[in-house]
């Protein structure tokens, strides 16, 4: 079942469509330009401790950024011109980094810049 729901997320992101679908504790959160992004909740920031990491993303006072782009997960921030900031553990062990950009707190991978959650 798992499989066929990420296969139908790979098809309509494909065709360039966001979608959400969960599946056995997997999340598929969007896809932007043909690439589906497939994360757990261990990879972002769990439901219940988003309202607690939004205050501190308020807190931390952290530069906020504009590009002319959606801010859609599986989409890419440029190169150059934003700072990313660790998420401390007490939010989640994570990889990944945050920033503030159009307004949204986006996690984002530090490798590829790809927006890996929007922080809603």
């Amino acid at each position: 079942m798992r499989n066929r729901i990420l296969a139908v997320a790979a098809i309509i992101g494909a065709i360039g469509v966001p979608i959400a679908a969960q599946a056995q504790g997997e999340i598929t959160t969007g896809a932007a330009r043909g690439n589906t992004v497939v994360i757990t909740e261990t990879d972002g920031i769990a439901t219940d401790r988003r309202p607690a990491f939004r205050e501190y993303v308020i807190r931390q006072q952290v530069p906020k950024f504009t590009v002319p782009d959606r801010i859609v997960v599986g989409g890419v921030l440029p190169d150059a011109g934003i700072t990313y900031y660790d998420v401390p553990q007490t939010y989640g062990a994570t990889t990944h980094r945050y920033t503030v950009v159009n307004g949204q707190t986006v996690l984002v991978d530090p490798n590829t810049r790809r927006i890996v959650q929007v922080v809603d």
